[in-house]
């Protein structure tokens, strides 16, 4: 089966060109004569990309189905023109153990509308007490090559440097959940004048900026790969900027919500702005998005975080941290990035797939646009704009930060080794 992509433009830029993918692979690109029998796919005027690939995604599965399965939410990555996502570990039970990682893996390639990698938990059951089975989920079907507690962070430092020691001899990275837990007791928002003002207990930036300094040290002297969850600061900027300088091998991630959203937001009291790490100030995000577009910062995660109703519709306090996302990060990228002119196209593939996949060790994502390269692609229409409704879009649950915002940039297709998994908002 073969599929001609016709006047799309590679990276958004030159000319419109026309790209053949047979059997899963781009087989040329320029003029090309439409095989019979190949479906014909109309990309004037939009972009192509390599497919998006999430470093950090909860599925849910298995445990809380309720919020969200593995189904549903490849369902949501695809329409937002992802290839691959790596499913976190705070799953119930944990993902600490390959039968654990493998069941994930196996219910991915099921599904089969994106490569869902799951992320093997460093400690076991999560609690920072002693390193979970590495190894094992390392060799297994799933071969895990990221590790992480998302959700807590590995606080213990003689424990986080023995997981980024054996973390070396997997080619495996260390992901952490950066929060000092002693500098967070009880903390509900930002710590600073508005948190102050509405009656918050505030969460100070120093919590996350501790550990990654920290983290960044142990990582250098153990030679090892460590990885920063959702950065939040200014001062995480500096911390990561000052690693790299000294060959600290240290990659970071940015949510697009940390990108766009602001602590102005806690004006309403909505727990659907309750995230964590939670919502900084106008000038954090402003120095993110400088170091995401400079690579200090190398990526965009989502950090998808279905919740049932019960979990969010709640008092501040009592409510469930996190956002949904995977629908939404092309548009925030665009609104934040590109509209702005810190990132071209190419940029915004360096950022949400090439970039990631590198992290994430996968060989087959985040590839050039070539013949004889994987078809995991992903067709943007630049110029469409969407309004968002949580109860529209894929996730079972319906807890989005951007209800009613009109965004810009829609993806039009999806492509996964050649097969088309999402198109005009639908799934294949």
């Amino acid at each position: 089966m073969s599929i001609v992509i016709k006047g799309a433009r590679p990276y958004g830029e030159g000319e419109p060109v026309d790209v053949l993918v047979t059997d899963g692979v781009i087989a040329a690109i320029g003029e090309v004569r439409v095989p019979e029998g190949a479906e014909v796919l109309d990309a004037k005027g939009q972009v192509l990309l390599p497919g998006f690939v999430d470093l950090h995604t909860h599925l849910r599965e298995p445990g809380r189905e309720d919020t969200e399965t593995i189904d549903t939410g490849s369902a949501a990555a695809a329409l937002g023109g992802y290839t691959a996502v790596f499913a976190m570990a705070n799953t119930d039970p944990v993902a600490d153990n390959a039968l654990v990682t493998d069941h994930v893996w196996r219910r991915g390639q099921e599904v089969g509308l994106v490569d869902v990698h799951p992320v093997g938990a460093v400690t076991v059951g999560l609690k920072g007490e002693k390193l979970a089975e590495l190894g094992t989920m390392a060799k297994g079907t799933a071969a895990v090559r990221v590790f992480s507690d998302d959700g807590v962070c590995v606080a213990d430092p003689l424990l986080m440097r023995r997981a980024l020691e054996y973390s070396t001899a997997l080619d495996a990275v260390i992901a952490q959940h950066a929060e000092e837990p002693r500098l967070t007791v009880g903390a509900q928002a930002h710590e600073g004048e508005q948190a102050s003002r509405l009656g918050y207990a505030g969460w100070p930036a120093s919590a996350e900026e501790s550990i990654v300094a920290r983290d960044c040290l142990l990582a250098l002297h153990a030679n090892a790969r460590l990885h920063v969850c959702h950065v939040s600061t200014a001062g995480t900027v500096d911390v990561l900027r000052w690693a790299k300088e000294r060959g600290t091998k240290v990659s970071a991630e940015v949510t697009p919500h940390h990108l766009l959203l602001t602590d102005d937001r806690l004006e309403t009291y909505d727990p659907v702005n309750k995230v964590n790490p939670p919502l900084r100030t106008g000038g954090d995000a402003e120095k993110l998005r400088a170091a995401l577009a400079e690579g200090v910062v190398d990526c965009v995660a989502t950090d998808h975080a279905p919740h049932a109703v019960q979990d969010k519709d709640t008092e501040w306090a009592a409510a469930r941290p996190g956002m949904l996302g995977l629908q939404t990060a092309l548009s925030v990228v665009v609104e934040t990035m590109v509209k702005t002119g810190l990132l071209d196209w190419r940029g915004v593939a360096r950022v949400m797939s090439e970039r990631p996949a590198e992290v994430g060790n996968l060989a087959g994502h985040g590839r050039p646009i070539e013949a004889g390269e994987p078809a995991n692609l992903t067709l943007v229409d630049p110029d469409a704009e969407w309004t968002v409704r949580g109860a529209e879009l894929a996730s079972i649950a319906a807890n989005t930060p951007y209800e009613g915002m009109r965004l810009p940039g829609v993806v039009t297709a999806t492509l996964l080794r050649g097969r088309i998994t999402a198109r005009e908002g639908k799934i294949c």
